[in-house]
């Protein structure tokens, strides 16, 4: 999201690292065609073999792991903004309160476009973890974090289950909210889609995050990026560059055996499929996360690299403008509604099409940064945040 700091220099790198993680967000939810999996039915079999091909290597390499990595940069943002405060003896607990039911209003818009796929509602209510964990130290926020990340409720499940058979998981019903937020979508009108989206469609993205293991997840990587922003651990240094090679070293090392485990109880029963294989699914999309950060962090040291992803720097600067105004564009090109392009664009027609979206994003962010100081919904989020104040 916003960064903004009065006292402390931007990080460069972690602008190019959310730019990354909300290009990558792009790429995954048009090949999703944005929630609404409609798709053609007959392609050619070269065209069926390589749209494959396209969504493995997409979904394996971003899906769970975009949002995972915005999520992080959301807690390290948290900071930036905290200790601004904090040295100026002020408290930013309670304005960042008002900026969680500002974001409320942002999501409110980007759900209207996309149905049951907005994260930011997710990002506001997991939020408030971040106002009551603000003053603790900095091991009392690590170990909070490594609890969340840990996903003790999929366990509870589990462990309840072992004691007593008869016990479930609770049926959230998302299934049912899926569908017929799909039966509304294909009816093409407008307003219904809109109103849908805004009521049945966010209670279904809430309630399927609960499933996925994804509320407490959330939570354990907002105080992940709040304890690195506390380290300084995006701050250059040979200090650093040692700890960022041995978190790829260990999250390399530890990916496959967890992503193998997962596979193996995945033929478990149904009950150990929906508490420990989400554990396991949540614990390898982290470590490839992980992966995927220290690479970027340890590549962004290196010149040749920094300049050839300098694009992204613009690109997350402007991350909320980016990231909501892809939703209205996606639901332009594939819903009813709109040019209803979702039943003539396989995976690769539809990759075609998100790459496209991020030049033309990118394009208009470069021009936009060479005439403001923040993208527009980054401006408007940062003005109603200081209301009152001078800032």
């Amino acid at each position: 999201m916003e960064q903004s700091s009065n006292k402390n220099p931007r990080i460069e790198v972690v602008d190019a690292l959310r730019g990354f993680a909300v290009m990558a967000i792009l790429l995954v939810h048009n090949l999703e065609h944005f929630i609404f999996p409609v798709y053609p039915t007959s392609l050619p079999n070269w065209l069926n073999v390589l749209d494959q091909g396209v969504f493995s290597i997409v979904f394996a390499l971003f899906a769970g792991k975009a949002y995972a990595i915005f999520a992080l940069l959301f807690g390290f943002t948290f900071y930036i903004q905290s200790n601004n405060q904090r040295r100026q003896g002020k408290d930013f607990g309670y304005r960042f309160l008002w900026r969680l039911v500002l974001l409320a209003g942002f999501a409110t818009v980007n759900a209207a476009f996309f149905p049951a796929g907005d994260v930011l509602l997710l990002f506001v209510v997991v939020g408030i973890i971040l106002f009551f964990t603000r003053n603790w130290s900095d091991k009392a926020i690590f170990l909070t974090a490594a609890i969340f990340l840990l996903q003790p409720v999929e366990w509870y499940h589990y462990i309840a289950n072992l004691i007593n058979p008869l016990h479930q998981l609770p049926d959230l019903k998302v299934g049912e909210m899926y569908a017929e937020v799909a039966d509304y979508t294909k009816a093409g009108n407008f307003w219904d889609f809109i109103v849908g989206n805004i009521t049945l469609g966010q209670k279904a993205s809430l309630l399927w995050a609960v499933n996925a293991g994804r509320f407490f997840q959330t939570a354990g990587l907002f105080l992940l990026g709040f304890y690195i922003g506390r380290k300084q651990l995006f701050v250059a240094s040979e200090k650093n560059f040692c700890l960022w090679i041995k978190i790829l070293i260990i999250s390399a090392l530890t990916f496959a055996p967890l992503y193998t485990l997962k596979e193996l109880v995945m033929e478990g029963d149904t009950i150990v499929q929906q508490s420990v294989g989400t554990a396991f699914d949540m614990w390898q999309k982290l470590a490839f996360t992980l992966v995927l950060v220290a690479s970027f962090v340890l590549l962004y040291q290196r010149k040749a690299f920094s300049k050839s992803v300098s694009d992204l720097r613009f690109y997350g600067k402007m991350s909320l403008t980016n990231y909501v105004s892809q939703s209205i564009i996606g639901a332009f090109i594939y819903f009813p509604f709109g040019l209803s392009l979702a039943p003539y664009c396989g995976y690769t027609i539809s990759l075609l099409i998100g790459i496209l979206i991020f030049l033309l994003q990118v394009k208009f962010c470069k021009w936009w940064l060479s005439r403001h100081k923040q993208g527009p919904l980054e401006g408007i989020w940062h003005k109603w945040t200081w209301l009152g104040t001078n800032k």
